[in-house]
């Protein structure tokens, strides 16, 4: 019977403790790549992402990568001006990595800054999706990495105790299985909610400029 208890304890502490800072920062990263690599594809271009970067493919994380590539693709589609030329309307080069690090941190303070919801997370990755088209365009593919690692920072210092509250990235698939017929106004309505504080986050940014 002793066995049996301090079995189950160690299956509750294996499939039920909530993912550390660590993990969770690596999958938002590894999330990144995938949604980058989707974004080039669709844009025409190529980029080779290590093999090991894959966003757990046929896992939990792969689910999470799915359901965040079909919102933000639902996302661009709908404002497709917001998501195109993030560095033209940013008015900066994205030849110098510390530039392009600052205005993305930036963007994603702004967006985030009267709180947290999955459609900000969602609008975030479009951000980074798109920047990373403008810098490889522009002949910076090495840029899409100092993205990546962007993205895993800010996640690390705003994002992972509201992740951990959620249960993690998993949390994100319920976007798309939830049955109730309000719930597509619902995310519209969060998706123009990111839209807003995308935009003043660049108005923002240019009046920093000047």
């Amino acid at each position: 019977m002793e066995m049996l208890r301090r079995s189950s304890v160690f299956a509750a502490e294996v499939f039920d403790r909530s993912p550390t800072d660590k993990e969770l920062v690596s999958q938002a990263k590894a999330l990144c790549r995938e949604y980058i690599h989707s974004r080039l594809n669709r844009a025409g271009i190529g980029w080779s992402k290590p093999e090991h970067a894959q966003a757990g493919a046929g896992g939990a994380l792969g689910e999470v990568s799915s359901v965040l590539l079909w919102l933000g693709e639902e996302l661009e589609y709908l404002r497709p001006n917001v998501y195109r030329n993030v560095a033209r309307q940013l008015n900066i080069t994205v030849a110098s990595e510390s530039i392009v690090s600052d205005a993305f941190l930036a963007v994603a303070s702004d967006i985030f800054s009267t709180g947290i919801t999955w459609g900000k997370v969602v609008s975030l990755y479009a951000v980074a999706g798109a920047l990373a088209v403008d810098c490889v365009r522009h002949g910076h593919p090495a840029m899409v990495h100092t993205i990546v690692d962007c993205m895993g920072e800010f996640v690390r210092k705003s994002l992972t105790v509201w992740l951990k509250k959620r249960g993690g990235w998993v949390d994100m698939t319920k976007c798309v299985v939830n049955t109730d017929p309000s719930f597509h106004s619902h995310w519209l309505l969060a998706a123009v909610c990111a839209f807003g504080h995308y935009l003043k986050a660049v108005v923002l940014h240019l009046l920093r400029e000047k």
